[in-house]
């Protein structure tokens, strides 16, 4: 779940800082193969979109002048104050993105509309990063925002939104780059016709999305020499196009020439806006990639290298475009100088490549993120890097990338519109970003109202805009963002809407406490040997699911678990802080329950010691209970109800319970196992088929202190019995229905929509790791 141990940190101050300085100059050198490809792409593109067009008619050195004072001031303010200086400050434990600004913002304010939240939750070390929402419980518009459901909603919506934007830019991405660097072969190459080009940036693109399974950790390390390259390159051509061409290229870095550009070509200058904004796309995996790598390293990296590259390299483009107005469809590659120009036409389609890993990096995370609160589909999410956490690779949505850009390759062929395409997305992104960044302002860094607006107004205005510019292309290509993002928000909010509803139904049919009281200990039904762990989304109560099988089974387990795993709105839990345990009814039921926490960003891989996990937590909350008064002084703020955090580093000092491990071989020999013949012989028989899962086998023994009290023995023992007879998972198998007092929109949302969902992707057995052998599955209709 966590980063495995790395490079020990030594304990001299000096030391300490070095290691810190060599760690996040490492990490900068591979933020350039993730981060920074497609920023640095764009030169290739950039020029050739602005002058497509009315604007044409404009053409002469103000106009190139005006583009390149234009290019200049959006990459200082957007890039550089917005996201380097300020953006990247407002990190959740590390974690960046659209999701993570979310999930902060629900931390220090109620805003989230899944009611699975407990007061402990609020107790994780990781929750309590920044200040505490306690000091901001008097604002005003925190009060208003939590107190109308309309509002939380629309904010869902608006994060969505701006998070399936991202998903477009994966698509949009590897279509632009890799098809712009190709586009440089017909320069030299006249002969190739359009058909030939298309069929070698497929075949590129094939390739690209086929390398991802290999992680972000190994791609980073082989695409940031590509980058590097690049940027010398770009950096070089830039520098010797504008001695050698037009050194007076310099005054444009001057605000003069904006004005004069807009004088001049008028609402043709507005509308090529939209070419403006693509010189700073790519900014926003700046803050996506954040949790891949730190935001000192991003910082350096760009401030430092990419921002002067770029800055000399779009002024030696126009420095060349002011004397050969001719060439503008296609200018970066016609200014290389010839002796140099096959070297870098091959970094340029390697640049692009890279370009391209950038926004596929933030799509990952940004789909994780979403899985993990509730508001996309359980897909598989393989954890590529054992040393570098964060590092997912996605199958099913690389996959559905890699099929979506071929289409929009093939079907568009041209740079032009797709870079309409692109510059919606990208601006929609920082658009939404702008306003949650605002929230952040208030709500977390708690700075005055006037402030935020200031901020907001002030890149809203800019944002605007270039928003404005790039929404008049929506019918040149500018509709493909709006409707890929249009059904990614149709399904992620499917999904929430229906895990909500779910979620309330299991809340207002819980089992009543009375009624299992009433029942006494044996629940009026046989107890056998055996554990009997039932998995519920419900963090207090018992689950309607029980009252199944108290009413139609004759017979149930001694022990019985009731297993919450949920996600918390924070980007990881520690181990430590893992498990909450507690009883559900008085000791003689032996009915306990069990909370696993995950962050948004955490792994839940199967660790093959879950059980002997939970064995132990349980055994340790027994043991603590009985000295229940000394116990909660010490930790009374870790309590939710009679629930309490177990740490596993307790656990390792604990004397509840003696541990001693064997090999599976033994195990059949040693253990005198309640199940029938007939369950062991097909346990073998799973064995044998799986023997990559077969590990070491935990027993359990009560340590002999004689100062045990007699209760606690006795239940300690039966909880050891109940583990040596075997443990079964139980889950519910569920069918979600809409009423039939329903409106006909919620019928299809929920019998069409998310059934539909539900029934194509990870099963909740599979997602929870829940071994096959053991699993029991109830069928249960909600309707909701």
């Amino acid at each position: 779940m966590e980063p495995e141990a790395g490079i020990p940190i030594p304990r001299n101050p000096s030391s300490l800082s070095w290691v810190n300085l060599s760690k996040n100059l490492i990490l900068a050198y591979q933020s350039f193969g993730v981060v920074y490809g497609d920023l640095s792409t764009s030169p290739l593109y950039v020029y050739t979109s602005i002058f497509k067009g009315k604007l044409q008619t404009h053409l002469n050195e103000d106009a190139i002048f005006g583009a390149f004072s234009l290019i200049f001031w959006t990459l200082t303010l957007i890039p550089l104050l917005k996201y380097v200086f300020l953006v990247l400050s407002a990190d959740d434990n590390g974690e960046g993105g659209t999701f993570a600004l979310y999930s902060l913002l629900c931390r220090h304010a109620k805003l989230s509309l899944l009611p699975n939240q407990q007061a402990a939750d609020e107790e994780l070390s990781a929750y309590k990063y920044g200040p505490s929402s306690h000091t901001i419980a008097s604002s005003p518009l925190k009060k208003f925002l939590e107190k109308y459901k309309r509002l939380r909603t629309a904010l869902l919506i608006v994060v969505l939104f701006g998070a399936c934007m991202v998903i477009g830019d994966g698509v949009l991405t590897p279509a632009i780059s890799v098809l712009s660097a190709v586009s440089g072969l017909k320069v030299a190459e006249s002969k190739l016709n359009n058909g030939e080009l298309l069929l070698i940036a497929c075949v590129i693109l094939v390739g690209l999305f086929a390398l991802q399974h290999f992680g972000t950790h190994r791609v980073a390390f082989m695409f940031a020499p590509v980058v590097i390259i690049w940027l010398v390159s770009i950096f070089s051509i830039g520098l010797y196009n504008t001695i050698f061409w037009n050194p007076k290229v310099v005054r444009a870095l001057s605000p003069y020439y904006i004005i004069k550009f807009f004088r001049e070509t008028g609402k043709d200058g507005w509308i090529s806006l939209g070419g403006i904004l693509l010189s700073i796309t790519g900014t926003e995996a700046m803050f996506a990639d954040l949790g891949h790598f730190t935001a000192l390293s991003i910082r350096v990296a760009f401030a430092f290298v990419i921002y002067p590259c770029l800055v000399v390299q779009y002024m030696g483009q126009a420095a060349f475009l002011s004397r050969h107005l001719d060439q503008t469809p296609g200018s970066f590659f016609e200014s290389i100088p010839r002796p140099v120009y096959w070297p870098v036409f091959v970094i340029a389609t390697l640049a692009a490549i890279v370009g391209s890993q950038a926004v596929i990096s933030a799509t990952f995370s940004i789909i994780k993120q979403c899985n993990a609160l509730g508001c996309f589909p359980r897909v598989k999410v393989v954890h590529t890097s054992k040393h570098i956490y964060g590092q997912i690779y996605i199958p099913e949505i690389n996959w559905i990338l890699m099929i979506l850009t071929l289409a929009i390759t093939i079907g568009f062929q041209d740079t032009t519109m797709i870079g309409n395409a692109y510059g919606l997305a990208c601006m929609t992104v920082m658009f939404v970003t702008t306003f949650l960044m605002a929230l952040v302002i208030i709500f977390i860094w708690q700075k005055s109202v006037f402030l935020a607006a200031a901020f907001l107004f002030f890149f809203w205005f800019i944002e605007g805009v270039y928003l404005s510019a790039a929404l008049m292309k929506v019918p040149q290509g500018g509709w493909v963002p709006l409707v890929l993002s249009f059904v990614f928000t149709i399904v992620m909010y499917v999904w929430h809407y229906g895990t909500r509803k779910k979620y309330t139904f299991d809340l207002h049919n819980k089992v009543s406490l009375k009624w299992l009281l009433g029942l006494g200990p044996s629940l009026g039904i046989v107890r056998v040997p055996g554990i009997g762990l039932i998995y519920s989304e419900l963090a207090t109560g018992v689950p309607a699911i029980f009252s199944h099988f108290v009413t139609n089974l004759p017979a149930f387990h001694n022990v019985l678990v009731f297993v919450c795993v949920k996600s918390v709105p924070v980007p990881y839990v520690s181990p430590e802080e893992r498990f909450l345990i507690g009883r559900v009814c008085p000791r003689p039921y032996r009915m306990y329950r069990c909370i696993v926490r995950y962050g948004y960003k955490d792994i839940q891989r199967d660790s093959g010691d879950f059980e002997s996990q939970l064995i132990q937590s349980i055994a340790e909350f027994i043991h603590r209970e009985a000295v229940e008064p000394q116990f909660s002084t010490s930790e009374s703020s870790s309590f939710d109800g009679r629930m309490a955090v177990i740490s596993t580093k307790t656990l390792q000092s604990s004397s509840s319970l003696m541990v001693s491990e064997q090999e599976d071989d033994d195990v059949g020999i040693s253990i005198q196992s309640s199940k029938s013949p007939t369950l062991q012989s097909l346990r073998l028989v799973y064995d044998d088929e799986n023997t990559q899962i077969r590990k070491r086998h935990v027993r359990f023994h009560l340590p002999s202190s004689p100062g045990m009290d007699p209760a606690v023995r006795e239940e300690l023992t039966d909880l050891i019995q109940a583990k040596e007879a075997g443990v079964a998972y139980i889950l519910g198998h569920s069918y979600v229905k809409a009423r039939r007092s329903s409106s006909y929109l919620k019928k299809i949302v929920i019998d069409i929509g998310y059934s539909f969902l539900r029934k194509n992707c990870r099963g909740p057995a599979v997602a929870l790791n829940i071994p096959h052998i053991s699993l029991i599955e109830v069928g249960m209709i909600y309707y909701v």
